[in-house]
């Protein structure tokens, strides 16, 4: 069964960091692009950062240059490693994989909750 599972939430205060891992499970992991997307209460669900199966990377204006993604596929794992959090970074955050070229592939995660606040 496809499976992903995120860790690492909890509670920060402003200007604390956090690293949020995802393992996977059930498929060609490897092959997969993945991301990590938010959702904050009254808002719709966003992107918040990419890895491509290659290793390219890209992320939303709102968390550039304080989150990085990463992955290792040796480890079936993604993370995503934020700093410099903000009280607007509270969110849940979810992890996605999906393969472009075919159809129908997209995995989601449960989510796990990210509070930052004093």
């Amino acid at each position: 069964q496809v499976q992903l599972v995120e860790s690492g939430g909890g509670l920060v205060q402003p200007g604390g960091s956090l690293r949020l891992s995802c393992a996977a499970s059930g498929f060609r992991f490897s092959r997969y692009d993945m991301g990590w997307y938010r959702q904050a209460p009254g808002k719709e669900r966003e992107l918040v950062a990419i890895i491509s199966s290659g290793g390219s990377t890209d992320y939303a204006e709102s968390v550039k240059g304080r989150f990085t993604i990463s992955r290792d596929n040796a480890k079936n794992t993604v993370y995503l490693q934020m700093n410099s959090l903000k009280p607007e970074d509270t969110a849940v955050y979810y992890c996605k994989g999906w393969r472009t070229v075919v159809p129908g592939t997209d995995y989601w995660g449960q989510g796990t909750q990210v509070t930052v606040s004093s």
